[in-house]
């Protein structure tokens, strides 16, 4: 059976999407499957050995020069491998209008299926035009938790039940950057996009504080020149942590996976450090937690909520928990 999955972005979603091909691969463990993901994201689902063939896509980058000559033959020749195969099953669980069209495009064998999502959770960007192109929409509850809305659209095209632990089965490539310590680390997953959700900067001063009385230093990654000033300002108070250079996506996850401590606000990157079982603690400023809290390890602390972002005091009541 050749299978598809269309989850083009963003970077957590992605990485919540994993254990549906666990899950996949479990009950049929012949199955060939493929994704197909923005362009730079295709390092990361490199990381699921269970994926067969991945299709990069460059929407975000195609839009800004649609007519083009050079987008023109680059959204033909992505034409081109989306159709090298025949699905039995084209699953589209992002609920998007373009991600359905995309899931339109792919050619299905005799018999084949396109399965995508009935109805929207609760706050998620879905948009119901979606179902157009879907020969099944699968029903999900209002409050279904990201990783298990996928792992049920599946189960329920492919007439199985979710059970288990859910499975994110990534693999990291090998690298040693040089910025790397030999030595036991914490990483402060500290910028975010939306203000909101962003916790204060004296907390993690305070929080930086404890860790260095544990002799354990923190290392402030960053993304965009507003999160570098930051992590500098962070950095200016206390006496343990380092401002990494500007880093790929790939060693940025391999930052998360070798943490012995990660804290993070809610972003891809803590999801992550949560998927590959690392200890960490997610922080929810302004975001609703049943959504995307790691809920899968003893070696994840989830704090905070919508609207009640955690204190400085329940941060270290579970470092205390978690911290090496």
């Amino acid at each position: 059976m050749n299978i598809l999955i269309v989850r083009v972005s963003s970077l957590g979603d992605v990485v919540h999407n994993m254990p549906m091909v666990s899950d996949i691969r479990h009950h049929y463990p012949d199955a060939n499957i493929d994704w197909v993901v923005e362009e730079g994201y295709v390092g990361l689902v490199r990381m699921n050995p269970d994926v067969r063939r991945i299709i990069p896509i460059a929407l975000r980058r195609w839009r800004k020069s649609l007519l083009s000559a050079a987008t023109r033959a680059e959204i033909s020749n992505f034409r081109q491998q989306l159709n090298q195969d025949a699905y039995d099953i084209v699953f589209d669980t992002q609920g998007l209008l373009k991600t359905s069209v995309v899931m339109r495009m792919a050619r299905l064998a005799p018999g084949g299926r396109r399965v995508g999502l009935a109805n929207a959770t609760e706050g998620s960007g879905y948009e119901p035009l979606s179902r157009i192109f879907h020969t099944k929409s699968v029903e999900v509850g209002l409050h279904t938790h990201a990783v298990l809305r996928a792992r049920e659209v599946a189960a329920k095209a492919l007439g199985y039940s979710v059970d288990g632990v859910a499975d994110f089965n990534l693999h990291p490539p090998a690298m040693t950057p040089a910025w790397l310590p030999d030595a036991p680390y914490a990483v402060f997953f500290h910028g975010t996009a939306r203000a909101a959700k962003q916790w204060p900067n004296a907390s993690w001063v305070r929080i930086a504080a404890l860790l260095a009385e544990r002799g354990l230093p923190v290392l402030l990654p960053w993304g965009s020149d507003a999160e570098k000033n930051t992590a500098e300002q962070l950095a200016s108070q206390m006496s343990n942590a380092r401002v990494l250079p500007k880093l790929p996506l790939m060693e940025a996850v391999m930052l998360a996976q070798r943490a012995a401590l990660v804290i993070g606000v809610d972003t891809g990157l803590t999801h992550i450090a949560a998927a590959f079982n690392r200890p960490t603690i997610e922080l929810y400023c302004d975001s609703p937690r049943w959504k995307t809290e790691g809920n899968w390890s003893s070696q994840i602390i989830n704090l905070g909520e919508l609207g009640a972002a955690p204190t400085v005091e329940q941060v270290a009541l579970a470092v205390s928990t978690l911290a090496p």
